[in-house]
């Protein structure tokens, strides 16, 4: 259900919205604002926003307003010189709200913000070394974000990070020099993005790893003179992969070699 098809308008303390004491009397008349729909003192903020892309020109008034969503509202329609000073609103709707208007300059400081929303919106808009300070952030979520835009030749800096989801991540972008290292990382699924990216020639590495996936990734993806071992291997669809490959190049896969391994697929 969409805020339109709520068939009432109440105030942020819980007041029936009265457009009879309004002071925007004059944008009613004008078809400006609309009960149900565009009102700055609804409390459904789709209709505070809507009444703001209406009145932008009322929005610098609003920056201080008691109500939160007012606030991060009128911080997409005021004045852009209002909003430094939005930057340490206590609601972190309100200072995201003005952050994402500002040059990046104001919105350096954000990087220690104390909400993680934030920190990671603002992961999101910098570039480059601004987003060195924040390979370090507490929150694993914030270090994705950083992992996702930091440049492939700095992401070696966080290479160890001790979430395997911000690994992954950095796996799926680190250059091609640093790969091998996470090909060999503790945890599977880090290992296969590796995995992904390296290189047919230096695939054989993994032709003994411990997950059937990685393996596999191998009997797709190595040269054929490196994946004969794994036509016994433990998994049915490693080896019938392997066996594909060989078939396809009119050779015969090699029989005497036992590879014990077991299926691992947490």
């Amino acid at each position: 259900m969409s805020t339109d098809d709520i068939d009432e308008a109440i105030d942020w303390l819980g007041n029936p919205v009265d457009c009879a004491v309004c002071p925007h009397q004059d944008r009613l008349s004008s078809g400006k604002c609309k009960p149900l729909r565009a009102c700055v003192h609804d409390r459904y903020a789709r209709r505070i926003d809507r009444f703001f892309d209406w009145n932008p020109d009322l929005a610098r008034d609003y920056v201080a307003h008691d109500y939160f969503e007012v606030r991060a509202c009128a911080a997409k329609a005021a004045e852009i010189f209002l909003l430094p000073a939005m930057l340490d609103d206590p609601e972190e709707a309100v200072r995201w709200s003005a952050a994402r208007r500002l040059p990046r300059r104001y919105i350096l400081r954000l990087r220690n913000d104390p909400h993680r929303e934030v920190r990671i919106r603002i992961a999101g808009r910098l570039e480059g070394r601004d987003l060195l300070p924040m390979m370090s952030d507490e929150d694993y979520a914030v270090r994705q974000a950083v992992a996702k835009k930091l440049p492939p030749d700095l992401l070696v800096l966080m290479i160890n990070d001790a979430d395997p989801g911000v690994r992954r991540v950095i796996a799926s972008r680190i250059e091609q020099a640093a790969l091998m290292r996470l090909a060999k990382d503790s945890d599977p699924v880090v290992r296969l993005e590796a995995a992904k990216r390296l290189e047919p020639a230096d695939l054989k590495g993994l032709i003994k790893d411990q997950d059937w996936r990685i393996r596999y990734e191998v009997a797709q993806r190595a040269d054929l003179e490196n994946i004969g071992a794994l036509s016994m291997d433990e998994d049915p669809l490693v080896r019938e992969c392997v066996r594909d490959r060989f078939k396809d190049a009119g050779l015969e896969p090699p029989s005497n070699v036992i590879v014990a391994q077991t299926r691992s697929d947490p």
